[in-house]
This record gives structure tokens, C-alpha cells and sequence, in this order.
């Protein structure tokens, strides 16, 4: 059987004004997302024909951050509530088809929660999403006779009695198409707002004979908004701690659920272990039996088995080989690519280099735009001088080199394979292979000589 088409229609046009931001409330992120992807992931889930985004205050900012998502943009240039909202989608949807409404700062709604509410309009009835709430107030109430939904009235329209009614309306609703145009024609503004509530369509169907059917979410997240800085926080654990619910399920190991930031994709092998506070941002693989000890950063970072990251690295951009060691208070920058067995230890910094397999960097240096050999050590305090101030340039160095404590070398240059580099030294011309090379001021002690006091202070 073929069921009309979806089109599904994300009100996202509000300011927040209790965000006290100049940004539009649903490009505050969650996750280190905006809210609005959130929601239109979840959309993306629901096979729709088209996906269109109702903005409005703050100008181009929404259609611009969410640039190549392929959606579609409906501009409500003046808020007069949110059955005018829907209403500028109206152009833009299939009117045989079947609608959808999402709001951009309710970001935790899951796909399976919405599909009941799709399946009754496309049956010809309107689904609505409630909540049962142990405290309802600002929210709409659910009316009902006899078991049936016949109306939503809001909070500040309703009488003692009805503001005693726990169903509230979370807003989140589906309907025949054509059925939702007309509905939305007929609206009126006679309320304490003084706005068009797309609420009011809920007794319009009753009226039309249209049966109103409620489905619940299974958890009260699912359907919170946000409207404060303190909101959006309490939301973000909520989030946190869900995910972290997933990787335990999965098999990792926490050391504490409470104090993990997954900001991005987190993909986990088995027997991967993650210590406290840390933080994963965009796309992040960790293999099998790889650990990540406590305070680490990782930006779209793909670690290979059997690594270990210790204590307060930040990683960007890096791609890690197997059975590594990295840390602690290690650097690496995008670019870099290392090959199994790497050591690369405290204060360390690596942008822009591939490092071949056994190489060790362990004591304060820095690689940049470099290759270092297979089974090269380099000592600490050693630094590629890449940057001329206008260009960068390469150094290389080949396999089993020594490269002796706090050397410079001027790229370009070239270091052969085995050869060793005298602790000091500033090579600025390649060093052959085998050989030891190192550059050196003679050292001369001066006689007699006298380091300065310091001058005292006359007596005022």
C-alpha cells in the first residue's frame, strides 16, 4: 500500500528572549550541535518528501547555519504565534500528501516516538503527541469527553478546572495536508496572546469529525523544550547521560558516566575504557582495547587498537596507529598520522607529519610538516623550524635515526637514514646517512669574570 507522501515542517523562527542572546534560540548547541539539527535528524529518520525550516528572528542566521542540509526555508517575518507559523510552510507542502510539525528547540523527540502520529494521518485522522505530567503548569491542556480528545486549551486560557488536567499538549502533531491548509485558514487570534495557536485546529477536527489520536512519549525528555540557559544545561545532561547509557551498553567502560561530553559521533570497539572528563567532538573512532585517560580532548580523531591516550592530551585531526602511546599532555594536530607503536609523551606537539612505525618523540618537541623515520628517536626539546615566516617546508627524517636533545632543524632539510644529530645542534643543511652530524659553538670559560649584583636602591 502506498501511503501519501510526508512532508515534515520544523518551527524554528523564535527569539528566546529568555536566552538573553543576540543568537536565535535554536542555533544554541546541544552536544555541539544546534538544537535545530538535532530535530532535523530525527526528521531525516522519517523518510519525508521535504523537510522545511520556518525562520524568523535574527535574519538569514538559520538558512545559513544550516547551509547544505537540502532543506527547505519559510520566512515568518513577524511572530503571530505557531498556526502562523505553519502556515508560511503552507506553499511548500504536497496538499495530498501528509504534515508533520517539529519545533527547533525541542531537539530529544525519537523517531519511533513520532512514526504513530504519521501513520494516523496518513489514515485520514490527526495524531498528536501528549504528556502526562506531574506538573502541567504553562503547558496546554488536553480536554477530553468521554475518553476522546476534543480540544487543547492553554494555560492561560483555561479555567481552574481544566488547569487541573495533567494531558498537556507537547505541540508536536501530525495531518492530512489539505485537511491542516484548510484548519489553518479558519484560525482566530481571539485569545489572552492575541496570536494564532495552532492548538485551535484540534477542535476544528473534532468538528469535522476527524478522530484526534494521542500517543505518549515513553520518557518526559523526549518532548522538553528550551527557553533558558538553565533549560538548555539540564537538557545537555539529560543528553549526556543518555549516550552515555548507549556506550555502556555497548560494552565501554565509563569511569564515571556523569563526566563524559560526547559531542559528535563516538564509535567504540570492544573493551574500550574512558577515565573522566573527557570530551569528543565531531567524528571520534576508538579500536579495540584502546583507553583514554582522564581530561583528554578528541576532535575527529581515529585511534587504532591497543592504543592508550594518557591524561590531558588534545587530539584534532590525528589518526593513530595500533598498540601507541600518546601522552600525557600531548598535541596533535590535523595532519598527523602515526603508525603503530609510536611513543609521543609529555609536552609534545605534532602537526602536519606522518610518523612511521616504532618512532619516539617522548619530552618536549615539536614536528611539523615533518617525516620522521621508522624506529627514529628524537630527543627532547628538538623542534622542526618549518615556518620562514612566509612558507612552510619539510624536514625528513630517514629510519633508526638519533636526533640528540634540543636540535633545531631548519626545513627543508633532510636527516639519512641512521645517521645521528649531536645534542645543540642547528642543522641547516642534510645530514648524510650513517654519520654523525652536529653544528656548535666552541666552549670557552671565561676567567675572572663576574656576574652582575643587583644595583640597591639609594635611600630616600
Amino acid at each position: 500500500m502506498n501511503h501519501p507522501a510526508l512532508d515534515i515542517v520544523i518551527l524554528a523562527a523564535g527569539k528566546g528572549t529568555r536566552m538573553r542572546s543576540e543568537l536565535p534560540k535554536v542555533l544554541h548547541p546541544l552536544a555541539g550541535r544546534p538544537l535545530v539539527s538535532h530535530v532535523i535528524r530525527t526528521a531525516r529518520e522519517m523518510d519525508a518528501r521535504r523537510i522545511c525550516v520556518v525562520y524568523g528572528f535574527g535574519g538569514d542566521a538559520v538558512p545559513q547555519a544550516l547551509a547544505g542540509e537540502k532543506l527547505t526555508f519559510a520566512l515568518q517575518a513577524e511572530q503571530h504565534g505557531t498556526g502562523h507559523a505553519v502556515q508560511q510552510a503552507l506553499p511548500h507542502l504536497d496538499k495530498d500528501g501528509v504534515t508533520l510539525v517539529l519545533y527547533g528547540d525541542v531537539p530529544l523527540t525519537r523517531a519511533d516516538t513520532l512514526r504513530p502520529l504519521i501513520a494516523a494521518a496518513q489514515s485520514g485522522n490527526l495524531g498528536l503527541l501528549t504528556m502526562v505530567l506531574a506538573d502541567p503548569a504553562g503547558y496546554g491542556r488536553i480536554v477530553r469527553e468521554h475518553g476522546r480528545v476534543v480540544k487543547i486549551v492553554e494555560h492561560k486560557d483555561a479555567t481552574e478546572a481544566e488547569r487541573g488536567i495533567r494531558e498537556v499538549n507537547t505541540g508536536i502533531l501530525a495531518a492530512p495536508s489539505a485537511r491542516l491548509a484548510d484548519w489553518l485558514g479558519r484560525l482566530g487570534n481571539h485569545n489572552a496572546q492575541g496570536e494564532y495557536y495552532l492548538t485551535d485546529i484540534i477542535a476544528m477536527a473534532v468538528a469535522d469529525g476527524i478522530d484526534v489520536l494521542a500517543s505518549h512519549p515513553n520518557d518526559e525528555w523526549e518532548v522538553l523544550g528550551v527557553n533558558s540557559k538553565a533549560q538548555l544545561a539540564e537538557l545537555e545532561r539529560i543528553h549526556q547521560r543518555n549516550l552515555a547509557r548507549e556506550l555502556l551498553d555497548h560494552g565501554v567502560t565509563l569511569a564515571d558516566p556523569a563526566r563524559i561530553d560526547v559531542r559528535g559521533e563516538l564509535v567504540c570497539g570492544r573493551d574500550v575504557g574512558i577515565d573522566v572528563g573527557c570530551v569528543f567532538e565531531g567524528r571520534v573512532e576508538l579500536g579495540d582495547n584502546v583507553a583514554i585517560g582522564p581530561y583528554c580532548v578528541l576532535r575527529d580523531v581515529r585511534v587504532a587498537a591497543g592504543t592508550k591516550i594518557e591524561a590531558f592530551s588534545h587530539l584534532v585531526g590525528a589518526d593513530i596507529g595500533e598498540d601507541s602511546s600518546i601522552g600525557p599532555y600531548s598535541r596533535l594536530r590535523p595532519g598527523a598520522r602515526l603508525a603503530r607503536e609510536v611513543h609521543v609523551g609529555n609536552f609534545v606537539e605534532i602537526k602536519n607529519s606522518v610518523v612511521k612505525e616504532g618512532a619516539k618523540m617522548n619530552h618536549l618537541s615539536y614536528i611539523g610538516d615533518a617525516e620522521v623515520g621508522a624506529k627514529t628517536n628524537i630527543g627532547a626539546g628538538t623542534i622542526t623550524c618549518n615556518y620562514d615566516g612566509a612558507n612552510k617546508h619539510k624536514t625528513v627524517i630517514g629510519d633508526n635515526a638519533f636526533i640528540g636533545s634540543n636540535s633545531a632543524l631548519v626545513a627543508p632539510v633532510s636527516i639519512g637514514d641512521n645517521a645521528t644529530i649531536g645534542a645543540g645542534s642547528v642543522i641547516v643543511k642534510d645530514a648524510p646517512a650513517g654519520e654523525l652530524s652536529l653544528s656548535r659553538a666552541r666552549q670557552l670559560t671565561i676567567a675572572g669574570w663576574k656576574r652582575p649584583a643587583k644595583k640597591l636602591r639609594r635611600e630616600e
